[in-house]
């Protein structure tokens, strides 16, 4: 058995994992059967793919196990699985920038800094929310060896070589005296009701059943059944028509592992010579990493509900980097590869299309309900102004959705509605900005 160090920000949030009094400890799950999703999507996209996985079985399922004695829960998958690398570079260390932002966020009063738990789940290290020891068993598909990670949360983790029978990952949490409500069956089913219902792979527990009794007995029984206990069904490829409000934003919690309530979403379906289909939410508050260089995408890219990738900024503009979502086209090859789909002809049509509705979905939001908007652009009004000098073909449409100061009005004024009270024989608006307050601008001697 090996011992690693833990690289010192996991360390942090293990801390604030461990002595937060963060009361919505139930995203764990959430964040744990995410994960597991998009195992299974990566190989899945692998075995259509690439030659080295083509002979690799592909039985796509997520397994909760509750084991009441032992005072344990595991979530396992038949995904992807990692090797000892893997295990390393992904429970030992972090990569991620908006692992990173969150930390950057701490304050270090304890309180505040746990509510960032529910905007941002951390993934993984949420599990030591609920359990002082936590084991990872895991095997990498197309490989015979597996290895078993373990830690009690501390400044280091054991690493071992293990067995398992197939490749995917097992997550095996010990769970804290206190914390027995996650062994309960009812629990965790209405969870993953709650979050990840629309997850696209079935998720399997056992559960109680009552069974009527049988010709000749007296009294029914209780029986132990191993059910699947989501719909597994991609959300965004379901009529609107048949979607509750409810069930949209359980998936938006699903995808953009966020605790809150979306401020707004965009389901679209396009036909004819394009087959595509979108679904974008904006949150209500801005993502941590908003104004990092190496913010992390929120669109996943999918060809047929294959998942092809969640790591490509150039799917949407960096100005609309607020959006989560899911693009699914019909028209694009399965092997596309990074480089191609920058340069790909269908790419960048549905790019512009998505844009375009997009930005004609605030405008309507604009004129129809002006709180939602006022809320909008408090949060990403300064982002989509960069669009103005990055995407000239959207210039006009962008303008018409800024809200701006002027001299004559005390409240920011859309500049739609600016333009319509200027003197019809005046051709040019003039603008001043700075950093400085609004009544210093007001009084500035430039304007003279």
């Amino acid at each position: 058995m090996a011992k690693h160090q833990f690289q010192t920000e996991v360390s942090q949030i293990l801390h604030l994992m461990i002595h937060s009094l963060y009361s919505n400890k139930e995203i764990f799950v959430r964040e744990l059967v995410s994960n597991s999703s998009d195992a299974l999507d990566k190989l899945n996209m692998l075995v259509l793919t690439d030659d080295a996985y083509k002979g690799v079985n592909f039985a796509p399922r997520i397994d909760i196990i509750i084991d009441k004695e032992a005072k344990t829960l595991t979530i396992s998958d038949s995904g992807i699985g990692m090797n000892e690398a893997d295990l390393v570079e992904n429970l030992g260390t972090i990569a991620k920038s908006g692992t990173k932002a969150f930390l950057e966020k701490l304050s270090g009063d304890q309180k505040k800094d746990s509510n960032l738990i529910g905007q941002f789940g951390v993934g993984f290290y949420a599990s030591f929310m609920v359990a002082d020891k936590v084991e990872v068993i895991s095997r990498k598909a197309g490989e015979e060896q597996a290895y078993k990670w373990s830690s009690m949360a501390g400044s280091e983790y054991d690493l071992e070589p293990a067995e398992r029978d197939s490749h995917g990952t097992s997550i095996i949490m010990h769970l804290k005296d206190d914390e027995s409500e996650f062994l309960e069956t009812h629990r965790i089913d209405s969870i993953v009701k709650k979050y990840s219902n629309h997850i696209p792979f079935p998720i399997y527990m056992d559960k109680e059943e009552w069974v009527a009794p049988a010709e000749g007995e007296e009294k029914g029984h209780n029986e132990l059944v191993n059910k699947q206990i989501n719909k597994a069904n991609a959300l965004w490829t379901i009529s609107k028509s048949e979607i509750s409000d409810e069930e949209y934003k359980d998936f938006y919690s699903s995808i953009a592992h966020d605790s809150s309530e979306p401020l707004l979403w965009m389901h679209n379906r396009a036909e004819g010579t394009l087959e595509y289909t979108t679904l974008f939410y904006v949150p209500a508050k801005a993502p941590m990493d908003l104004y990092r260089v190496d913010y992390q995408s929120g669109i996943k890219l999918y060809i047929n509900r294959v998942f092809i990738t969640d790591d490509e900024k150039e799917l949407m503009p960096t100005y609309l980097r607020f959006l989560r979502g899911v693009i699914d086209s019909a028209d694009l090859p399965l092997n596309v590869s990074r480089e191609i789909l920058q340069s790909n002809r269908v790419m960048a049509k549905i790019k512009n299309a998505s844009v375009k509705k997009v930005l004609s979905e605030l405008a309507k939001v604009s004129e129809n309900d002006a709180e939602k908007y006022d809320a909008f652009y408090k949060e990403f009004g300064n982002v989509l102004k960069e669009g103005l000098y990055s995407d000239m073909g959207n210039r006009e449409r962008i303008l018409e959705l800024l809200k701006l100061n002027t001299l004559n009005s005390a409240e920011p004024v859309m500049f739609s509605k600016f333009v319509e009270g200027v003197d019809a024989e005046k051709k040019e608006i003039y603008y001043i900005s700075a950093k400085m307050s609004l009544q210093m601008l007001k009084n500035s001697p430039a304007l003279e």
